[in-house]
């Protein structure tokens, strides 16, 4: 079975009357060098794996071939028959049709994975990338990595730094959870349908030294913070957060971080260390 060979895959799809449903952003790889790199980059071998979107089957079918144990979570309750038909051969492979964001990834993958941790390798629709990515790094669920393929330019913000003009709220959000770098990028020819874009896939490296922040608050100063880019950080955490400005001001001296400051100034660490002393000094509200 060739899912990557389009004529094959073109057959399967007329075979189950399956039709691209365009609201939830289906684009099937048809490139199995792709699929072989991102496997091989994942280093999933003997590991457990969380698959988001597995449309026909493409990532899981090789995935199931390395890894220890697959859960996959559709959305598309279309796909039910086309998957068991290609995915019937693998005892290792479970498939959960849900919208994963109102899934409990935390309940789920412990009952199918224990107490194990596992790794998260997803084709994720352009239009939900970030939501998606968000929600399983806010969960409790025993992740190690996350390795996604992404339309292009969100990955260059999530993994841009300081020095990059694409560096936001998103870049700062992740690097909380952990190092995030592009493996590889993907031209939007080996796709079906072809997309308008070009794709990359991230690795981000879950670690828990930051785990003393609350996320919530780090969450509230992203939003003011880059929601009001233009103004100084001063003047943007003051209105975005509904604090003096005097209290802002003293925050800021106290952490050497000048009050001209504007959001891309300011580093991951800086940001953290904002959150911890608004909190400490009568920010409660943050």
């Amino acid at each position: 079975m060739n899912l990557t060979s389009a004529r094959e895959l073109k057959n399967l799809l007329d075979q189950y009357g399956f039709s691209f449903t365009k609201s939830l952003g289906q684009n099937f790889l048809i490139d199995q060098n792709i699929v072989d790199k991102i496997i091989r980059q994942g280093q999933i071998e003997g590991e457990n794996v969380l698959e988001i979107g597995p449309g026909i089957g493409t990532m899981t079918y090789s995935i199931a071939q390395k890894a220890k144990k697959v859960l996959a979570i559709e959305v598309d309750q279309s796909l039910k028959d086309i998957l068991a038909y290609t995915l019937g051969e693998f005892s290792n492979v479970k498939v959960h049709f849900a919208d994963v964001l109102k899934t409990d990834i935390e309940k789920l993958a412990q009952e199918y994975f224990g107490d194990q941790p596992f790794k998260v390798v997803a084709n994720l629709p352009y239009y939900i990338t970030s939501p998606i990515l968000i929600y399983l790094l806010k969960s409790q669920a025993n992740i190690s990595e996350i390795i996604v393929m992404m339309q292009k330019e969100v990955a260059q913000r999530i993994v841009a730094d300081q020095s990059k003009k694409d560096y936001g709220s998103i870049s700062v959000f992740i690097a909380y959870f952990g190092q995030a770098e592009i493996l590889m990028t993907v031209p939007n020819t080996v796709f079906m349908p072809k997309p308008k874009v070009d794709s990359a896939v991230i690795k981000i490296k879950i670690d828990n030294k930051n785990k003393d922040v609350n996320i919530g608050a780090l969450e509230k100063i992203l939003r003011a913070a880059f929601g009001q880019r233009r103004k100084t950080i001063l003047n943007s955490l003051s209105k975005g957060l509904g604090l003096e400005k005097s209290q802002i001001e003293a925050v800021l001296n106290s952490l050497e971080i000048p009050t001209t400051y504007r959001a891309e100034n300011i580093s991951l660490e800086e940001y953290l260390q904002l959150s911890r002393e608004l909190i400490k000094n009568g920010g409660k509200d943050v």
